[in-house]
Order: C-alpha cells, then structure tokens, then sequence
C-alpha cells in the first residue's frame, strides 16, 4: 500500500522502495480533490518513460553524470528523471496531461494456440486455475466479477474456464470491479505473462488505484479519466 499524507511522502511497501515526492504546492486544494491531486504527486514520482518526458516543453534534464567525492565520475539512477524532481513539476505534468491520448485498446481476449491448451493442462498456475482464489478473497464469484465487465458472457465464461486468454487491460479491469487484493492482481498479471510497467501511463494510474483500495465508482473513474483512460472494459452503472 502506498502511504500518501501532506508530508508529500509515499512509501511503496510492495517492492520496499521509498518515493518521496517534492513536497510542492500542486493545486489549489479547493479547486482539486485530494485523490486527484494526490494521483498526481505518485505519478510523478514513478512514471518513468524519459523519452516522452524529456520531450515535454521546459522539461529540464538533468545531469545523470557526476563527480563522486572520491573524484571518480558516476551515475545517478536514472529515477532522476521523474517528474517530481522537476522544479516546475505542476506545469509539465499539466502539459503532459494536455498531450495524452488512450492508445491501450486491445481486444479483451486472445485465442490460446492448440500448444498452449496442452500446456495449461500440466502447469500448476493458469489464469483460470488461479483466479477462483482471487476471487474468493474479495468475496467475488465469477459470475458476479463477469456482470461487472463489458465482456460478452460467453466469451468471459471461455476466459474463466481457460479456453480464452485475457488481455492485459481485462486483467486490470477486473481487479478494479472486484477490488482485488494487490498480490492477487500481481499474481493474475504474472501467469499471463504480463507486469505492472512504470513507463505505461494506465499502469501506473491503476497500481495507485490498487495500492490505495480507491474503489469507488466515481473515484475511480475521476482517476482513470483524469489521464484519458478509456478503453478498460469496466461496466458503468447508470449512475457513474
């Protein structure tokens, strides 16, 4: 879990690494909401594609090369990088923000080839072996996790017996609807060959989602539309 207070500090206990954000005055607080604003500061402080960030306009780089104190040349980490260590932080991510496009749209299946259908039968984690657990931690059944998603029945019935493998975006969606616990996800993610990357705008909004329990509808679609987040196939209620 991330622990995101007004000292402007964010420990990620998940992988044991401390993000401490610039403790700068983002916004005014009457004119954001604390999860929104509180979003951004843990944005800044993963998001880690240098190449569209450097590329922002008044994006300062910095300098990665240094002298040590024992006069040989080193490197900083190239966690420099990040937004947060920017004096105009608040700008750029605006600009940043003004520049996103949802780009993430796959299908919310794939087709196993008739090789991996074999293989499935002998490997002791498969997504369909795996996800009744998961389900069950967050007090879920597959047909209730299933009425929560804009997937056809029929093709999330194929998903949960392993006939279907689901995409990424699937995978994600479904940890919000069901609000999944954080090991569960990283677990259903991992059989599927896929990770959380911190240089994939939807990646990082929905690990602070996770890692937060931002749960609610409205939240977490003020969140997801906040940095143009469309295309995960969530079922929206009337009312969200």
């Amino acid at each position: 879990m991330a622990d995101v207070r007004s000292t402007g500090k964010a420990i990620l206990r998940g992988d044991a690494r401390m993000l401490v954000f610039s403790g700068k005055v983002w916004y005014n607080h009457g004119m954001k909401s604390e999860h929104l604003r509180a979003l951004d500061e843990y944005f800044c402080a993963l998001y880690s594609d240098y190449v569209k960030l450097s590329a922002l306009e008044g994006y300062v780089m910095p300098d990665v090369l240094y002298v040590a104190p024992d006069g040989n040349v080193a490197r900083r980490d190239s966690s420099c990088m990040r937004l947060c260590h920017q004096a105009e932080c608040g700008a750029l991510l605006q600009k940043f923000k003004d520049s996103l496009a949802d780009t993430s749209f796959t299908f919310s299946f794939s087709f196993p080839t008739l090789r991996e259908r074999i293989s499935d039968m002998f490997r002791k984690e498969t997504f369909a072996k795996l996800l009744p657990e998961a389900l069950r931690h967050c007090g879920e059944t597959a047909e209730e996790a299933g009425e929560k998603l804009a997937v056809e029945p029929r093709f999330w019935q194929k998903i949960v017996r392993g006939r279907l493998y689901p995409e990424k975006n699937t995978v994600l969606a479904l940890a919000l609807v069901t609000r999944m616990q954080w090991q569960d996800v990283l677990n259903l993610l991992a059989v599927c060959g896929e990770t959380f990357r911190e240089d994939e705008v939807r990646d990082v909004v929905v690990r602070f989602l996770i890692e937060n329990s931002i749960f609610n509808e409205r939240m977490r679609d003020e969140c997801l539309a906040e940095y143009h987040i469309e295309n995960l196939p969530i079922r929206r209620t009337q009312n969200s």
